[in-house]
C-alpha cells in the first residue's frame, strides 16, 4: 500500500481529531508534552458551555501547522508531543470529587515526567492541576492572563468555582503569590474581595488600563521580573481577550487584550522555567462561528512552542 501523510502533515479534514493532529496516546510514559482536555464547567457562576471546549478546540486546532513563523520552533520535531485524551470523569457533578479526579489525572502526567498543556473547561480546573504538579515545599509561580483575578471565595456554597482557583491554590501553598502576575484585569465587581486578596497576598496585578498605558513590551518585562527564574505556569483565560476576538466564553468583558497583543505577550515569555500551561473558558455554544475555539487552539500552539523550547534545552 502507498504511504499516506500523517500527523501535522496530513490533510486537515481526515482522521480522528486530536490536538493539532498530534498522535493519541493512551498512557503518559515517553511523552515530553502531554496535550490534555478537561471537559468540565461545574464551577461556572453564570453561562455554562466550557465543558465543550476541549472537543471544539481539538477540531479547530487542525488549522495549526508545524513551524512557528517567528521563533522557527517546530514543537513536533523538537520533542515528543501527544494528545493524552480527557480527564475520565465519573463524578463530574460533585465539585469536590471532580477536583480530585482532575488532580489524580495530572498527578499521573506529572509522575511520568511530561509537561501538561491543557484545554479547559472553566478556570476552576487550574487549582487541581497545581495540586498535582506543585507542593507547599516547592510552589510554582504563574503568568495569568484574564479579565478577572479569580481570587474570590465561595459562591453559592461552592468554594471550587471558577472565580476562586488561585485563592484556593495560595491557601494550599502550591502557588507562590509573590511570583504571580495577573494581566488584563478589568470589569466591575459587586465586591472588591478578589482584587484585595490578590494585592494583599503579594500578587502583581496589571489592570487593563495599566496594560494599555505602558504597552506590551513593558508588561512582558514586568512579568519576567515577577516570575524570575523559578518554575512558572501560564494560565490563559480567553475572556482576557476582548470579546470581539473571543465571544464564546462564560463571562465576557469588553475593553480587553487583542489577539495580536496576546501573541506578542506570550512570545515575550520565551526561555522562562515553564512547567505547564492551560487555555480555559472556551464555551463553543456561545460562538457558532468556531472562532473562539480557533483562538484557543492558536494560543495553545503558542504555549506549546514555549514549552518545546524548555524541553529542548534540558
Amino acid at each position: 500500500m502507498p504511504d499516506h501523510p500523517h500527523g501535522i502533515s496530513a490533510p486537515r479534514f481526515i482522521g480522528i481529531p486530536t490536538f493539532m493532529r498530534s498522535p493519541y496516546a493512551e498512557g503518559f510514559n515517553g511523552i515530553d508534552i502531554a496535550l490534555c482536555g478537561v471537559p468540565y464547567d461545574g464551577g461556572v457562576t453564570n453561562r455554562p458551555g466550557a465543558r465543550h471546549g476541549p472537543r471544539e478546540i481539538r477540531n479547530q486546532s487542525s488549522f495549526m501547522r508545524g513551524i512557528h513563523h517567528v521563533s522557527r520552533v517546530n514543537p513536533f520535531e523538537a520533542c515528543r508531543v501527544a494528545d493524552v485524551g480527557d480527564v475520565p470523569f465519573e463524578e463530574s457533578h460533585v465539585p469536590e470529587k471532580a477536583m480530585a479526579e482532575i488532580e489524580r489525572f495530572f498527578a499521573q502526567v506529572h509522575g511520568a515526567g511530561a509537561l501538561p498543556l491543557t484545554a479547559g473547561g472553566d478556570h476552576s480546573i487550574t487549582h487541581p492541576i497545581f495540586r498535582a504538579i506543585a507542593t507547599p515545599e516547592a510552589p510554582i509561580g504563574m503568568v495569568h492572563i484574564d479579565a478577572h483575578t479569580d481570587t474570590w471565595d465561595a459562591w453559592q456554597g461552592n468554594k471550587f468555582n471558577h472565580g476562586a482557583p488561585f485563592r484556593r491554590a495560595v491557601e494550599d501553598g502550591v502557588l507562590d503569590p509573590k511570583r504571580t502576575v495577573q494581566i488584563g484585569i478589568r470589569g466591575p465587581q459587586n465586591v472588591d474581595d478578589g482584587w484585595n486578596f490578590s494585592r494583599d497576598s503579594g500578587m502583581r496585578v496589571i489592570f487593563m488600563e495599566e496594560f494599555t498605558e505602558i504597552g506590551v513590551d513593558a508588561v512582558i518585562a514586568e512579568a519576567r521580573r515577577v516570575v524570575c527564574n523559578g518554575p512558572t505556569y501560564i494560565s490563559f483565560d480567553v475572556d482576557g481577550l476582548d470579546p470581539v476576538y473571543a465571544p464564546g466564553t462564560g463571562t465576557p468583558e469588553i475593553g480587553g487584550i487583542t489577539t495580536v497583543e496576546a501573541q506578542a505577550l506570550l512570545r515575550g515569555l520565551r526561555n522562562l522555567n515553564l512547567v505547564g500551561g492551560d487555555v480555559v473558558e472556551v464555551a463553543p455554544p456561545f460562538d457558532p462561528s468556531g472562532n473562539t475555539a480557533l483562538v484557543g487552539a492558536t494560543i495553545m500552539y503558542e504555549i506549546l512552542c514555549l514549552l518545546a523550547e524548555v524541553v529542548a534545552a534540558r
